[in-house]
């Protein structure tokens, strides 16, 4: 029964996942012609948002935001958004030890608040 547990507690974290980053998807880029895309694998385990296009004569890209889901718990690689995506995974119902901010390194983790790996 723990197991079906968890795996709805992951899909859970997937739609939550989606869920927040389609709403930085769907807020406008303020100069040129550049579009922010979501893009999510076709397991659901590597989340990603990113931003393509082209400001004046610049070609604009990079990664906003980079997850994955991976031995139960959610790897978050990059976070460029403002305020970060924690919060809101955390108010959804993830717990923290179950988020591990993987940019920060191994030796760190422990004394972010967050899970350690």
């Amino acid at each position: 029964m723990e197991t079906t547990n968890r795996l709805l507690d992951i899909e859970e974290w997937c739609d939550t996942l989606s869920k927040i980053l389609q709403y930085y998807a769907d807020i406008p880029y303020c100069y040129g012609d550049v579009k922010t895309f979501m893009i999510i694998s076709q397991d659901r385990n590597h989340f990603m948002l990113l931003h393509e296009g082209w400001e004046n004569r610049r070609h604009v890209y990079g990664t906003i935001v980079h997850a994955e889901i991976c031995h139960e718990k959610i790897w978050i690689y990059y976070d460029g958004i403002e305020d970060g995506i924690t919060d809101e995974l955390v108010a959804a119902g993830v717990p923290k030890d179950r988020i591990v901010l993987a940019f920060h390194p191994p030796d760190v983790r422990q004394y972010t608040g967050y899970g350690v790996g």
